[in-house]
């Protein structure tokens, strides 16, 4: 499959936004292997450069996605500049936020989903054009919490749960300029989203541990395994899913 898929998307330009670290890494890597042009984005300069140091085909780019129109337009600028295309945008930059209602207050509520559904949406609308003159494809990445109740970060779930309802609507609307638009709900996979959270080391330990009681499969994820469907659902040979939410996470949304 890796050598089929290397040669659909050959030649192909696709921008993977959190590319820093987890996933968004992970998915740049699985891309520039397949053949295809990423650039990858982020905001820490550091860790997009270990992730571009990982493969030739990947070129990065420092910015915050949360900066309105005109970050994504920068973002699309930048691929088109470079490769004159772009024909995979995958929305994967995202927060986790544990906020129980006793805690939750009105910033807190306005970066989150700034960052899980406002930018997403910018950039999508900014790389529309270029997906139309492809017929390109979006895959967003949500969580299994973006249809599964997670009490004490419900801000969280709901965020995700707008960016599947957002990918469903999408895939409806632009079905004509044949744009493909899909959702990923990985489990939890390891990365730096608890840590980035603000939680201590210790609470980030037993959130791990309880989730892996709770997984059928009896471990998290690895950033790998998720990538490797990122990719299928972006890929060409895909011709005829959209609007689907697969959900990657070891059983646990059957739980």
């Amino acid at each position: 499959m890796a050598d089929q898929s290397a040669g659909r998307l050959r030649g192909r330009a696709v921008v993977v936004t959190g590319a820093g670290s987890g996933i968004g890494r992970a998915a740049a890597l699985a891309f520039a292997r397949a053949g295809a042009h990423v650039l990858g984005v982020g905001r820490r300069a550091s860790a997009l450069e270990d992730t571009a140091a990982q493969h030739p085909g990947i070129a990065v780019l420092a910015a915050d996605i949360c900066g309105g129109e005109q970050a994504a337009r920068a973002i699309v600028d930048a691929v088109i500049e470079r490769w004159g295309r772009l024909d995979v945008l995958v929305n994967n930059a995202g927060a986790t936020a544990v906020m129980p209602l006793a805690d939750t207050d009105a910033q807190r509520i306005s970066d989150l989903f700034a960052l899980n559904v406002t930018a997403p949406s910018l950039l999508a609308h900014a790389a529309l054009p270029h997906l139309r003159a492809g017929h390109g494809a979006i895959v967003n990445i949500s969580s299994t919490y973006g249809h599964r109740p997670l009490p004490g970060a419900a801000h969280y779930a709901a965020s995700k749960a707008a960016l599947e309802q957002l990918t469903r609507s999408w895939a409806l609307e632009l079905a004509a300029d044949g744009i493909r638009v899909n959702a990923l709900a990985p489990g939890p996979t390891e990365s730096e989203a608890l840590a980035a959270a603000g939680l201590p080391g210790s609470v980030v330990e037993q959130i791990k541990q309880d989730e892996v009681a709770r997984i059928p499969l009896g471990r998290r994820g690895d950033p790998e395994e998720v990538a490797t469907w990122i990719v299928h659902l972006a890929d060409p040979a895909a011709t005829w899913i959209t609007g689907q939410v697969l959900t990657v996470d070891g059983g646990l949304e059957l739980t």
